[in-house]
Order: structure tokens, then sequence, then C-alpha cells
């Protein structure tokens, strides 16, 4: 099947199948137009299939092959440069044109600057939205712009779901107290543990979204990133939680944002990929 904004690119070492036969359906957003810092998420879906090639199929945890999955990648979105609105909207047709050749389909989208989870989120209407993340994006806008990647927390607040975000170590008055007056939970870096994850998240109601953006973790993993901050959560501590919301929680998508880099082998790309076959593999349990 062929999709209207999509085209090929390179694919994960994964074997594929069809998107109607597929249980997961990986696509990529090359997009970076609002970065504010460091440039280069547009390359994050490419960097992450090729650092797929590096990794072993068996999730020894899971006693999962991803190889014997229904896994499909319909290549990357065709962005409007310089238009996050615009491509948000491709994203959405893109997605509702998905879900109607297989309603069973669970969307994986790859990074890209984060404000273009906002179209997959709207696409999906979960009842909740779960972030990693080391910023609160509740900004309302950012250099005079409402779809910034520092806004798409907010955006996605105001449609109306239940959210929590965890791994928390940047933002500014306006987005704490936002964040006050609308009940949205969020945990600091400093304070973040999986009992604490599990005390928020036990409380949200399905189905839940989730969205990894890369800078949540430490630098060391994660060098590569649009807005790069010390102080970062380990890779099994956030594994972890995710285990226990996929145990618990009914997931209808996720993703994983701000991968950036330029060079095959990327660091940054290694732990996406990584974390990719980790969500993929916890969900087929």
């Amino acid at each position: 099947m062929e999709f209207f904004y999509t085209y090929e690119t390179i694919k994960t070492a994964l074997p594929l199948v069809d998107a109607e036969n597929a249980d997961f359906v990986i696509f990529g957003v090359p997009f970076d137009s609002t970065t504010s810092y460091k440039p280069g998420a547009r390359f994050g879906p490419t960097l992450i299939r090729q650092a797929t090639i590096n990794l072993e199929s068996y999730i020894l945890d899971y006693d999962v092959d991803l190889s014997e999955l229904r896994i499909a990648d319909i290549g990357d979105m065709e962005i409007v440069a310089g238009n996050p609105l615009g491509t948000i909207k491709r994203i959405i047709e893109t997605v509702k044109e998905l879900k109607e050749s297989n309603p069973k389909a669970m969307p994986i989208m790859l990074g890209g600057e984060h404000s273009m989870t906002y179209a997959l989120v709207r696409a999906l209407r979960p009842k909740s939205y779960i972030v990693f993340d080391a910023h609160l994006d509740l900004r309302n806008e950012y250099e005079g712009n409402p779809w910034n990647h520092a806004c798409v927390a907010r955006r996605i607040s105001e449609l109306g779901m239940s959210m929590a975000e965890f791994g928390i170590r940047s933002g500014i008055r306006e987005e704490v107290e936002y964040a006050k007056e609308k009940d949205i939970k969020w945990i600091h870096a400093r304070k973040y543990s999986v009992e604490e994850f599990k005390g928020i998240a036990k409380n949200l109601p399905e189905p839940v979204y989730v969205s990894v953006d890369i800078d949540v973790f430490d630098l060391s993993m994660v060098p590569s990133t649009g807005t790069p901050e010390a102080g970062g959560l380990e890779f099994w501590e956030v594994i972890e939680a995710l285990e226990w919301l996929t145990e618990k929680k009914k997931i209808v998508g996720f993703d994983i944002m701000e991968v950036a880099g330029t060079e095959l082998g990327d660091i940054t790309a290694l732990t996406g990929a990584k974390l990719m076959f980790y969500l993929i593999g916890m969900l087929s349990r």
C-alpha cells in the first residue's frame, strides 16, 4: 500500500510486511524547522533505522524475536519545509489513511523535532498522554510560533486529555504555573523513580499515548539532540517504567523524537533504536 504523503527511505534491519497486515507501522518525520539550538533532527529517522543494523532482533528480557513479528515501515513523511502546521496536517491525514486500511495497526513515529508529536496524538485521540522529556514544553508560544517544539505539550493539553511528564529539568515560571492550573503532573529528573512513575500513571485513563523525547536521557547516551540538558535519566529506569505501563495500560501509539546527528552510528541514534526495539518487544509479550 502506498501512502499519499510518504516516500521510500532506508528501512530498518528487521523483516517487514505490508502495512495492511502489520501490528506495528513505523514512519519517519524528517522535520526540524523550529529547532532552536542544535539542528539535525531531520536526519533522526534515517539514523535510527540505520542503527538497527547493529541490534539483535531477539530481546533477551522478553523472549521475543522482532523478526517474527508483523512490522511495516511506510517510509518518511513528505514534510512542508518551514511549516510545522502544514506538516502536522499531512501526518494526521496519513495516520487516518493507515487506520482506515488497518485499524489494529499501532503507529510508531520517529522524529524529527518534538512539535510533530501533536499530529499523531491528534490523530489517535488517546485519553492520556505520557511523555519522557527534559523540558516541560508548555509554553504558549516560542519565538512567536505556537507550533514551536517548545509548545508541543501545551498544544496537546488543549486537546483535553490527561497528561503526565517525567524526567523534567528545564522550564520557565509560565510553564510551571500552567501545569498547576491544568493539573498536569510532572516529575523532576532529580525526583524521578519508577515508583513515582507508577504512582501517577496508575491514575491515568486508557488508552494512553507515549512520547519519548530522546533528551530525557543522560547526555552520555544522547549527545546529538536539539536541546541537550545535563542531569538526565538512565536507560533502564525508563524501560522499567514503560514495562509496567505496557502491562497495565492499553497503548495506542508511541514516538521517539529529537534524535539528531549527521553521522551513521551516532550514539544518540543507537539509543533511539534500542529504545524502539524494547518498546516493540514489551508490547508483544
